[in-house]
Parts: C-alpha cells; sequence; structure tokens
C-alpha cells in the first residue's frame, strides 16, 4: 500500500470536527478512511482535572508524545493501539486496536501543537466558527449527547477560554484551510442548515481548484476574494446559506470535474448533512461544497495529480 493521505482538523470544543469529517469520509469512500481522534490522549481523567484544575484543552494534559508516535506510525501505514477517553463518562475504557488505510483523518484540539505532529499531515485544516456560535452547537451536543446541565456547559467553557486562547486559536496559523461557518446578519438566529461558509485558502498547498468558470457566471452565492488572515495574503472563499440548488450542483460540478476519474463512483448526494434542532436531517450546500473542497485536496494527493 501506497503510504496513507493524512488530513488534520484542528479546532476548539464543538467546532464542527466530527460534522465534517463524516461528510469527507463519505466523498472519499467510508472503507477506506481511517479516523482518530487526538483528544483520547488525555493523560487524566475529569474528575483527576478538576481535582489538579487543569483543563483537557492544556497540552500537559495530553500525552502529545504518543500522538506523534502514533501518527508516525499510521503514516508509514502501521496499526497502533489507541487510547479510547469516553466523552460520556469523563474516564478512559479500554483501547482500540486502529489500522492505517488509504486516508487517515486525524481531528482534535491539539493536533498541531508540534511540528513532529505537523510533519505528518498532507492536508491541514483548521475550524473557526464564531465563539456565539460554537457556545451554541457546544451546548446542545453536551447537554443531548454527553449528559451535562446547562450550568456544566457554561462554567467548563469560562475555565477553558484561558487555554483556548493560549494553546488552541494559535494553531490556526499551520492550517493549509480555515473553515468558518457563520450566521447571515439578516438571521443571526441561524446554527444549521443555512449558515454562511468562509474559506482562507492559503498558498501552502501545492494548488486550489480554478472555479473562475462559476464565478464568471455571477455571485448568486459564491464569490472569491482577495483578503489577508493573520497578516498574510489569502484567497478567501464565501458561499452563502441561501446558495441555489442549480448553483450549488454547478460549484459541485465542476469540482468533481478536478477530481481523478478514478474516483468519480464514490460521488453521493449524502455529504452536506447535519441535525436540525428536533432530530431531523438538514442540508447544507455550502457544508457539502466545504467538505468536497477538502476530499478534492485528498484524492488529489492520492493520485499524485496536481491540476
Amino acid at each position: 500500500m501506497k503510504k496513507p493521505i493524512v488530513l488534520g482538523i484542528v479546532g476548539d470544543s464543538a467546532a464542527g470536527k466530527t460534522t465534517i469529517t463524516k461528510g469527507i469520509a463519505q466523498v472519499l469512500g467510508e472503507d477506506r478512511v481511517t479516523t482518530i481522534c487526538t483528544d483520547d490522549y488525555h493523560k487524566y481523567n475529569r474528575k483527576d482535572r478538576a481535582r489538579m484544575g487543569i483543563t483537557a484543552l492544556h497540552p500537559d494534559c495530553n500525552y502529545l508524545d504518543i500522538i506523534e508516535q502514533h501518527l508516525r506510525l499510521l503514516k508509514d501505514g502501521q496499526p497502533i493501539l489507541k487510547p479510547h477517553y469516553n466523552h460520556s463518562t469523563g474516564d478512559f475504557d479500554p483501547p482500540n486496536y486502529v489500522e492505517a488505510r488509504e486516508f487517515i483523518i486525524v481531528e482534535g484540539l491539539l493536533g498541531y501543537s508540534t511540528k513532529a505532529m505537523r510533519d505528518c499531515y498532507d492536508v491541514k485544516l483548521y475550524l473557526a466558527p464564531p465563539e456565539e456560535l460554537r457556545f451554541q452547537w457546544k451546548m446542545k451536543r453536551d447537554t443531548l449527547k454527553r449528559g451535562h446541565t446547562a450550568e456544566d456547559v457554561r462554567k467548563e467553557m469560562k475555565a477553558r477560554e484561558p487555554d483556548s486562547e493560549a494553546f488552541i486559536r494559535p494553531q490556526r496559523k499551520w492550517a493549509d484551510i480555515v473553515i468558518s461557518f457563520y450566521p447571515p446578519p439578516e438571521h443571526k438566529e441561524e446554527t444549521g442548515g443555512h449558515l454562511n461558509a468562509s474559506i482562507v485558502l492559503r498558498p501552502t498547498l501545492p494548488t486550489h481548484p480554478d472555479l473562475s468558470e462559476v464565478l464568471e457566471e455571477g455571485g448568486n452565492g459564491i464569490r472569491l476574494v482577495l483578503d489577508r488572515d493573520m497578516d498574510l495574503p489569502v484567497d478567501r472563499l464565501e458561499i452563502s446559506g441561501a446558495i441555489s440548488d442549480k448553483k450549488a450542483k454547478q460549484l459541485e460540478d465542476l469540482l468533481w470535474s478536478y477530481i481523478p476519474g478514478e474516483h468519480h463512483h464514490l460521488r453521493s448526494g449524502d455529504i452536506g448533512a447535519i441535525t436540525g434542532t428536533t432530530g431531523e436531517t438538514l442540508k447544507s450546500h455550502p457544508l457539502a461544497l466545504t467538505q468536497l473542497l477538502i476530499a478534492y485536496h485528498l484524492l488529489t494527493a492520492a493520485s499524485g495529480v496536481i491540476k
């Protein structure tokens, strides 16, 4: 087997890492993808962290050296015995035997903390939703799925804020692509299917797809602008949550045209799915197009093709 292609996804708690990972894996083919979470490498369980006054976001609370070792093994196509942190109980479950596949997605809080980690990735993403939106996502997830009370979530976010500022957000500078989903000004209450997407495309990747064919036909929900991010020049792709089905389909078709033909059997309309407030499944065009853009970079890297 050729060396796996490794994608890193870093962002703060409830920034949307698992959601974006799911759609990318669907495009690549789930049987071809190994997904691991660096948050499984905590040194201390929830009770010990509370007693010690340390948060899970602090590097000293995580076995960064073991993460480095495991990433190198997976990058070489070797299996690992990965720890398993149970977010519901706040304690550790038995470790999992994990085999490397063609694509490896590594998501978590501290994935770019060291150069040894960063050197293992072919593509690096950073997720940066507005803090107000991330708070709503975290409140929903932790109360509905992890059994926390709303007051517990508020206290946790307040306690974690200094470490978010010190250790999580600075990792943005290492990303090839920075993704921010945010509500449109006219619908500030939006948290799901109609969020806008702002995608910073840095020149650290060999190439980004040429979208001029779609852009030249007029905006209609998508535009590409020159911008600056962390004082560096970048391209910024803006996708409106109100983009029409027709325009979204045009951009999807264009992105697939850049992907090598042997991968086209993986094309599916299932990407971009999110869960609504009452449990229903919603379709987000900006999310689907973002997932496809990331998959484009991984598939072209796997084929050794640059366009």
